[in-house]
């Protein structure tokens, strides 16, 4: 009765949609976005393999052999990406197949290919679900020592010789999302898929990858959360306080003064992880000329980051800080001097920026 006067669309002919053609390009499209997904977690996994490699020493011992391969069966993947992933991407429900190969890896080296399906390492068989995460135990364990991997292709088996190397141990993981992002908690960097229509090249991308990185290696997460929690408790204080005098605050004021010591020094740690970053892509052997570019991007995609600064400085403040960075690295490196970041550099001085909530 409510809708029965509702207005419509205007009387047309419109052209016969038939059900199995929508489906046929259904599953088109879905195949299109699972080759995509693998394209750029294909490209992420080779410029983490080197980032990870050229700054091991900055990652203290939080490093493990590392040989250059992702590789996993369809129960790996993203649960969307099931029911089609077979067809699209020649991935088995049981045997593990590799699905990317970095350059200049060990992997890459003994000649393994995207495609192989891997059968054991030294012997012991892999399991069919949570490959990656197996690897990553396994190459922990197995440190720098000799790996021989059994693989299977175009159905005939072959062993392979590698010879890790040791490097980062933190993982490097691709999450599909609109929003151009990447973060860490310190054991693990996401980067979202919308940051890669930002970037140029690999060493645009290495710069994020390192930014990341920087962040976990300077210890950032922990101070943040140590930070948060002093704020907390000096706000518990206060409740207790008001509570004394008669008056329930339900924790407001912890509430606040936690989400304000979690920002205490957060522009810093930004600036100091964008400076560290690009000293990381540069080590990893990426020309960083130009990446501050990214932040005139960001700003276009993002119009608030241009004016307000809250947990990240403005990418004004970013792109000149980038430059500058750059500008010192290049210096360095026609000096011929080591390649290490003069952390004090990352003490900038800016014009006051707007604040403002923001999702960035």
């Amino acid at each position: 009765m409510l809708c029965a006067a509702c207005a419509g669309p205007d009387s047309a002919t419109l052209p016969h949609i038939p059900a199995d053609e929508v489906a046929a390009e259904k599953r088109t499209q879905q195949m299109s976005q699972a080759r995509e997904y693998f394209a750029q977690l294909r490209q992420i996994e080779n410029v983490a393999f080197r980032i990870r490699a050229a700054n091991r020493a900055d990652c203290k011992e939080f490093v493990a052999g590392q040989i250059g391969i992702r590789a996993g069966t369809v129960k790996n993947l993203p649960i969307y990406y099931r029911t089609f992933s077979s067809e699209a991407l020649n991935l088995s429900w049981t045997t593990p197949s590799v699905t990317s190969v970095a350059d200049d890896s060990p992997a890459a080296a003994a000649g393994i290919k995207v495609g192989d399906q891997v059968v054991s390492f030294n012997g012991e068989p892999l399991p069919g679900t949570d490959i990656p995460e197996w690897v990553e135990r396994y190459l922990k364990k197995n440190g720098e020592r000799p790996l021989e991997i059994k693989i299977n292709r175009d159905g005939k088996e072959k062993t392979l010789t590698l010879q890790p190397i040791i490097a980062c141990a933190i993982p490097v993981t691709l999450l599909t999302a609109s929003e151009p992002n990447a973060a860490t908690d310190g054991e693990r960097i996401v980067i979202q898929s919308g940051i890669l229509r930002l970037i140029r090249s690999d060493s645009d991308l290495a710069t994020i990858i390192g930014h990341e990185l920087a962040h976990a290696n300077l210890g950032h997460i922990a101070k943040k959360r140590q930070n948060a929690f002093l704020g907390g408790l000096s706000g518990k204080l206060i409740d207790g306080g008001f509570l004394l005098g008669g008056m329930h605050t339900g924790g407001a004021f912890a509430h606040a003064f936690e989400r304000s010591g979690a920002r205490a020094y957060s522009l810093d740690f930004e600036r100091e992880a964008d400076y560290v970053g690009a000293y990381y892509a540069t080590r990893a052997g990426y020309d960083i000329s130009g990446a501050e570019n990214i932040w005139r991007a960001l700003g276009q995609e993002s119009p608030k980051a241009i004016v307000y600064a809250t947990t990240h400085p403005t990418s004004p403040e970013r792109f000149i800080l980038m430059k500058k960075a750059i500008a010192e690295i290049t210096d360095k490196k026609r000096r011929q001097l080591p390649l290490e970041p003069e952390l004090k550099a990352t003490r900038v001085e800016v014009e006051p920026a707007a604040t403002r909530e923001n999702n960035y």
